[in-house]
């Protein structure tokens, strides 16, 4: 384990920060021992971990376990972790919440092919009821999912779980797999979960926001989805052409050059109520198919969307969070089409170093979640404030 980082890092938090936070650069069992002194796990609430992908996940879960027993370990397997310096990956990047400021309930879903809606949302409802009675004067709620990234239930997911949570707002990110595209987990309980999903309940004493942002701009250029398999997430025909030659047609592009960064650089939107959701593409298959991160079907008008600057809207975005005071972290989930985008522009520093500054943890996701809502190529996240300095708000 890389000790120097992680110590660097503990160095540079205030002494009176209220969410705790700690990296390790890579994934060694023995670096859970270093994390758990980071975090300083003796009053804490819960612990939640954005894992790089590794072999040595089960001794990992165990250890984890072990060492912060008896506080919850949740988590989810990345696409790449938020960390003290922004961007970065192959390690593990753990928050621990305490008690002081914090009360927590989570709810496993261990299969989402059979699991009962209405006996999940009892227990959200029942969950909130202990945390209000436990707590009667903290204001502050909102629920953080995550999600199996390759389950294709996250649309479905999220509407189900919006009739339990009411109007406490809820955000998430859909676990990642690096750029293998293979298997994701959710974490739970010293296991990992496939085709599974996990809710964290939050009541707290601080003031939050919980936020969705994007960079994108629809255009006037509209096209047709004319054929699609939806249960798969496949898009056959853009109007009436085979997809993926006609979206290269469209962008005048190579169809033999469409990559991840050209999906990543001009995404697809489609109009919901009076906004606009990217609609992300996650590759090209076979027969000129194009595979989509989220829901999709015949009859969809897809919007082409072209990208403002990066590094301005995030410091934009970041500002007006910040707009009154700044908040203690940002707990936040991050399409990896944007880190894709940031690395191709050659902007992942900047774009690094303004989430440090703002103290933005967490993981580069296959899709991120919005109330009840899945969504593509986006940020989102809570930002949370010390309640001494802020009334704050909640919601979006």
């Amino acid at each position: 384990m890389n000790d120097t980082f992680l110590n660097a890092f503990a160095s540079d938090r205030a002494k009176d920060a209220i969410v705790r936070t700690a990296h390790a650069s890579g994934t060694d069992t023995s670096d859970i021992e270093a994390l758990a002194q980071g975090l300083g796990a003796d009053d804490l609430e819960l612990v939640v971990l954005f894992l790089s992908p590794t072999k040595e996940m089960d001794g990992l879960l165990q250890e984890a376990r072990r060492v912060f027993a008896p506080v919850p370990v949740v988590g989810c397997t990345t696409a790449g972790e938020l960390a003290e310096a922004g961007y970065s990956d192959g390690g593990i990047v753990t928050i621990g919440l305490p008690r002081s400021h914090f009360r927590t309930q989570s709810v496993l879903i261990p299969d989402l092919d059979v699991f009962d809606p209405q006996t999940v949302i009892d227990t959200i409802i029942r969950n909130r009821n202990e945390m209000t009675v436990e707590q009667p004067d903290w204001g502050s709620e909102f629920a953080f999912l995550l999600v199996d990234g390759l389950s294709r239930r996250e649309d479905e997911l999220t509407s189900q779980l919006s009739l339990g949570l009411g109007s406490v707002p809820l955000f998430g990110g859909s676990a990642g797999d690096g750029n293998e595209f293979e298997q994701t987990f959710v974490l739970h309980g010293g296991r990992a979960y496939s085709n599974a999903a996990v809710l964290i309940q939050v009541r707290t004493l601080c003031p939050i926001k919980v936020f969705k942002t994007d960079h994108l701009t629809p255009t006037d250029v509209r096209m047709v989805v004319t054929g699609a398999d939806p249960a798969r997430r496949i898009v056959h025909e853009i109007n009436a052409e085979p997809a993926a030659r006609e979206l290269a047609r469209v962008l005048g592009k190579d169809p033999e050059q469409l990559t991840t960064f050209t999906f990543a650089a001009h995404p697809v939107v489609v109009r919901i109520g009076d906004q606009h959701h990217v609609r992300a593409i996650r590759q090209v298959a076979e027969n000129d198919e194009l595979v989509f991160f989220s829901a999709i079907d015949e009859g969809v008008v897809l919007t082409l969307a072209e990208p403002e600057h990066m590094v301005t809207h995030l410091e934009r975005e970041m500002a007006q969070l910040s707009a009154d005071t700044p908040p203690d972290t940002i707990l936040a989930c991050d399409c990896m089409l944007r880190r894709v985008e940031a690395e191709q522009k050659q902007m992942s520093g900047d774009l690094s170093r303004i989430l440090a500054e703002n103290r933005v943890f967490g993981f580069s996701t296959y899709g991120e979640q919005i109330n009840s809502m899945h969504v593509n190529q986006t940020l989102t996240g809570v930002a949370i404030y010390p309640p001494e300095q802020s009334e704050g708000e909640t919601g979006i």
